[in-house]
């Protein structure tokens, strides 16, 4: 007979009662005077400082144990570092996302340790391409044309971060629970940035973000006496295209939701989204939502639909273009210029891409990574392409990694459109699936044409939300197979 079943309980002792050995009161007293010392060394800071290393000690254990923890940490942190760059000075928050994303990849190592990882979700055609866009944005380090390494570094997230991106999507984001879970995060830090940015419009700027004024932001942002409201991101211009990116994809993804207080979420998020773009004066950003729903209507196949939304669209331009409603607005004014021809800072633009056209007509793979707009003089203040504007995603692009890399980037985001909305056109019977799906991919539609005015696409955070929607629309499979997985369950349970 076993021992163990005699094992008298008034005999058993807990594992506080590990505190009572020699090693472990040591290690507590030790713990307990690193923490001493630094409060009354440091003081309040010091009191920040351990608060910080107890979440980090918890945020690191939870993360080993649960990696995709990694994966939605970093869509906020897509949201807040910029904004947090603003009050907290000398920091490299830059490499926020560097660091959180390694650190998934270590977690995700570590906790398969004594298995092999399949990798077979991430073995998808879209990481290939982004083995590629990395490959080519890697050899623009010896670029003829480049002249700084650090620039390069600056500008990493144009490929590193989908290289990184991608495959983690693919390999968490592979349930309706999990898809879900990404919307409510997407959404309460869109939701925050309405309202700081209707704090901002309606209160004023607080002090940090008058600094940031101050050191030349109000030169764009402060037009006519009225400020283009930006919350706390990089720009108002991010501010108005994501909302408006945000704006489309909820209203649509709101039609695949079957609970009240779940459809009540995301149209009211939506709502708010387009509210924000309203009120950021951010002009490029109203074709977002315009080719958003347009690329929605025409991904229904629906005839009434299609003829209702263009209906709708046609109402909204001439609206802006041959009326003067709402004139007195000083947003709805602004935005109504993006519908003029002769506008004076398009005109700037064009003129500017006529200048870069003569200087890279000879330079085939751009002037480097980092190297391109007024951004680059922080490393090469005397450059050429240093200073002239780029304004454009695209035209930074092209700036940066020449046609050749111009070409590669458009064709691996016309290749994801194209292919996705086949999918969801031909292949996907679900009418919920198809819902979320469309609603991601008329999101980057608008994404994609509103970058040509602005360079809203690889910034954050647009960015990692574009990469997640690159993965996700070409990861249809494992939604369709989990729908049909639920349907047999039910069938069976029937039976």
């Amino acid at each position: 007979m076993s021992t163990n079943n005699n094992i008298n309980p008034f005999e058993n002792y807990s594992g506080s009662m590990n505190l009572s050995r020699p090693g472990y009161l040591l290690l507590l007293f030790g713990f307990l005077s690193v923490i001493g010392l630094l409060v009354v060394k440091l003081g309040i800071i010091g009191i920040i400082l351990v608060f910080a290393l107890l979440f980090g000690s918890v945020f690191l254990y939870y993360l080993f144990c649960y990696p995709i923890i990694g994966f939605y940490t970093a869509i906020a942190l897509n949201f807040m570092l910029l904004g947090i760059g603003r009050y907290i000075k000398g920091l490299p928050l830059g490499f926020g996302i560097d660091g959180i994303l390694v650190l998934t990849y270590i977690a995700l190592f570590m906790n398969k340790f004594k298995k092999k990882i399949d990798w077979t979700p991430a073995k998808k055609d879209i990481t290939f391409l982004c083995i590629i866009w990395f490959a080519y944005s890697l050899f623009e380090i010896i670029n003829p044309e480049a002249r700084s390494i650090q620039a390069w570094i600056s500008g990493r997230g144009i490929a590193f971060y989908p290289l990184l991106f991608v495959p983690l999507t693919l390999m968490f984001i592979d349930s309706s629970k999990k898809l879900q879970m990404f919307f409510y995060i997407w959404g309460i830090f869109s939701l925050l940035g309405t309202l700081k940015g209707i704090m901002q419009m309606t209160m004023g700027v607080d002090f940090a973000e008058q600094e940031w004024l101050n050191e030349g932001s109000y030169k764009t942002h402060i037009l006519f006496g009225k400020l283009r409201v930006f919350s706390f991101y990089s720009d108002a211009g991010q501010f108005g295209a994501n909302q408006g990116y945000t704006g489309v994809v909820f209203l649509i993804y709101a039609m695949s939701q079957s609970k009240i207080l779940s459809k009540l979420f995301f149209i009211f998020v939506g709502l708010l989204g387009i509210y924000g773009m309203v009120i950021s004066g951010t002009r490029g950003a109203l074709a977002v939502p315009i080719v958003g729903f347009m690329t929605y209507f025409i991904l229904s196949k629906n005839v009434k639909v299609i003829i209702t939304g263009v209906a709708f669209l046609a109402i909204v331009f001439i609206f802006f273009k041959y009326t003067t409603i709402a004139q007195g607005n000083a947003q709805v004014r602004r935005m109504r210029t993006a519908f003029d021809p002769n506008d004076a800072s398009l005109q700037v633009r064009l003129d500017n891409q006529k200048i870069l056209k003569n200087y890279l007509s000879s330079r085939p793979f751009g002037g480097g990574i980092g190297h391109g707009g007024t951004k680059a003089q922080k490393y090469l203040p005397n450059a050429f392409l240093s200073n002239v504007a780029t304004d454009s995603w695209y035209v930074l692009i092209w700036v940066e990694e020449g046609i050749v890399g111009l070409l590669l980037h458009l064709g691996i985001l016309f290749y994801v459109m194209i292919k996705a909305s086949l999918i969801v056109m031909f292949k996907i019977k679900d009418p919920v699936l198809k819902y979320k799906m469309s609603a991601l991919i008329a999101g980057m539609a608008g994404i994609m044409v509103a970058s040509y005015g602005n360079a809203v696409l690889g910034q954050m955070p647009t960015a990692l939300l574009i990469y997640a929607t690159m993965a996700i629309i070409l990861n249809t499979d494992v939604f369709e197979k989990e729908n049909e997985q639920s349907a047999n369950l039910l069938n069976h349970s029937k039976h």
